[in-house]
């Protein structure tokens, strides 16, 4: 990993947005994260005709991330279809908690917070291990 990882992510994320399916609002979504082993995986939103089961850039990311051996996701950033920064949504912030955990860094317009900033006191599988242990 380089000592800087963020502009490459956003080139990446940048790069994947302009793949992305979005027929119906128009809102285009890149996401790029780096993995453990030094992986770069990506995703963009695919839009349905049915809103309810689009998936967003984070799903198309975490999806990338299994079919490609897994590990844990380090450095997430993902842009919209200017190539701003954006913030994921709740959703999306739970699934990347499962594949990142708490110190996964998101790139934000401010710069890089811990995902725990962004989605404090989150359910995970600890929450599954409590429940069966009772």
């Amino acid at each position: 990993m380089t000592a800087d990882p963020w502009p490459g992510l956003q080139a990446a994320a940048t790069e994947i947005m302009a793949r992305a399916y979005a027929p119906y609002s128009g809102y285009r979504v890149g996401a790029a994260a780096l993995v453990d082993d030094g992986r770069t995986v990506v995703g963009c939103n695919v839009e349905n005709a049915s809103y309810g089961v689009t998936l967003c850039a984070e799903c198309g990311l975490v999806s990338a991330l299994h079919a490609s051996g897994g590990g844990r996701l380090t450095h997430f950033a993902c842009v919209n279809g200017d190539g701003d920064l954006i913030t994921p949504c709740g959703r999306c912030r739970q699934l990347l908690m499962e594949n990142g955990g708490p110190q996964l860094e998101v790139l934000l317009s401010r710069g890089p917070v811990p995902l725990d900033l962004l989605l404090p006191d989150a359910f995970g599988p600890h929450d599954l291990d409590d429940l069966e242990n009772r």
